[in-house]
C-alpha cells in the first residue's frame, strides 16, 4: 500500500504543481484587477437633498459611486473629474454618523489628504446673523448630551431645566465622558476659508429682505454676510429666546468662554465623531475639516410674535440658505482644486 500510495503522489505531483501556480496565478491577476482607492481633494457633505442640489451643475458632479452602508435615500457620491465628490448622509445625528463612517471605512477611497467640508442650512442666532447668513464655525457644540427637568418641575431659582451630565445644576461644565460634547476645528483652516470667502456675493430673497425688517436689531435686520461663528447641534428642533439664551450660555460654558453660539442644527458633532474615528484609524486627517452653516430661519421669534408661530413662518430664507452654501463653500472647494499643489501639504498657517 506505501509503494502504490507513493506512485500514485508522484505521479500527481505535476498536477498538483500546476494546478498551484495557476491559483497563484489568477490570484495575482485578480490583485492586479482590483482598482487602487480614489483619492480625493474633497468630500462635500451635506445632510438631505436641498442641501446637495445647488453643488450638483456648477461643480458638475455627475458621476454616481455607490456606497455600501449610505441612506437608502442617498445612495451614492456624487463626483467629478477633479476628485471632488458630495455625501449626502441622511438628516439627524444617527444618519449622519452611520453614512459618514460607511464611506470612510470603504476602501474604494483613499483620504489620506481629502478636505472635509460640512456644508448644511440651520437655524440662526438673529444677535449674529440673518437670513441666508454664511457662518463658518470654529467649535463645534452638542446641545443634546444634557440633563433636562421639566420647566414646570424645575428648582424655582433656576434659569433653566437643561443641566450638564454630572453636574448638579446650570451653569456648570461637565466632565465631557462622551469625547463627543464639544470640538475645535483647525484655526489655520477657518482663517483660510473665512479669506477665501469673506467677499463672495450672497444671494437673497424679497420674501427674506421684508420678514428680516421685523426684527428691530442688527445684524438680524441687516443682509446676509459671511461670519464666524459657532454651531450648536441636537435632535430636538427647539425654538424661542429663552431656549436661545441657554444655547449662547451653554456654548461659552462648554467652550469655556471661547465659543459664541450662532447656529443650530443636527449633525456636526455626530459628523465630526464619525471623521475622528477614521482619524484614529489613520485613514484621514481631522485637521482637515471645515463646517459652514447658512441661516436658513431664524431661532426665536421677532416682536409680537410667539415662538410657535416663529417656528412654523416661512421666512423666504430657505433657498437662499442652500444655494449660498455652494457660493461661500465653493470658493474653499474651488481654491483646493486650482492650488492642489500648495494644498496637499496641509495647512498649518
Amino acid at each position: 500500500m506505501h509503494n502504490t500510495a507513493h506512485h500514485i503522489t508522484r505521479r500527481l505531483a505535476p498536477a498538483l504543481l500546476c494546478l498551484g501556480l495557476a491559483g497563484g496565478s489568477l490570484a495575482a491577476r485578480a490583485a492586479d484587477a482590483t482598482p487602487s482607492p480614489r483619492p480625493l481633494k474633497v468630500l462635500i457633505i451635506s445632510m438631505f437633498g436641498p442641501e446637495a442640489e445647488p453643488w450638483l451643475a456648477p461643480f458638475k458632479l455627475d458621476q454616481q459611486v455607490p456606497v455600501a452602508g449610505l441612506s437608502a435615500d442617498y445612495p451614492a457620491l456624487r463626483c467629478n473629474t477633479d476628485d471632488v465628490c458630495l455625501l449626502t448622509t441622511g438628516m439627524g445625528h444617527a444618519n449622519a454618523a452611520a453614512s459618514t463612517l460607511a464611506v470612510v471605512l470603504n476602501p474604494q477611497f483613499d483620504l489620506h489628504k481629502t478636505y472635509f467640508l460640512i456644508a448644511g442650512i440651520a437655524g440662526i442666532n438673529p444677535e449674529q446673523g440673518t437670513l441666508g447668513t454664511a457662518a463658518w464655525a470654529r467649535y463645534l457644540v452638542d446641545f443634546g448630551i444634557q440633563h433636562e427637568i421639566d420647566a414646570r418641575e424645575k428648582p424655582k431659582n433656576w434659569p433653566t431645566g437643561y443641566f450638564g451630565v454630572g453636574t448638579t445644576g446650570p451653569g456648570q461644565k461637565p466632565k465631557l465622558d462622551y469625547r463627543t460634547e464639544v470640538f475645535q476645528l483647525n484655526e489655520a483652516l477657518l482663517q483660510k476659508a473665512l479669506a477665501l470667502s469673506k467677499n463672495t456675493e450672497l444671494e437673497d430673497s424679497d420674501q427674506a429682505r421684508a420678514y428680516r425688517k421685523l426684527y428691530l436689531k442688527a445684524p438680524a435686520n441687516q443682509p446676509p454676510r459671511v461670519t464666524q461663528c459657532d454651531t450648536l447641534a441636537g435632535d430636538t428642533w427647539w425654538h424661542g429666546k429663552l431656549l436661545g439664551d441657554y444655547a449662547s450660555a451653554w456654548t461659552r460654558t462648554l467652550t469655556d468662554g471661547q465659543g459664541s453660539y450662532c447656529t443650530t442644527q443636527q449633525e456636526d458633532n455626530a459628523t465630526y465623531a464619525a471623521l475622528q474615528r477614521g482619524a484614529q484609524a489613520g485613514l484621514l486627517d481631522i485637521q482637515r475639516l471645515a463646517v459652514l452653516r447658512t441661516g436658513s430661519n431664524f431661532d426665536r421669534p421677532h416682536p409680537g410674535q410667539t415662538p410657535y408661530q416663529s417656528l412654523k413662518s416661512d421666512s423666504g430664507g430657505f433657498l437662499p440658505a442652500t444655494h449660498n452654501l455652494a457660493r461661500v463653500g465653493g470658493a474653499l472647494v474651488n481654491d483646493i482644486v486650482k492650488n492642489w499643489g500648495t494644498w496637499e501639504a496641509g495647512i498649518t498657517k
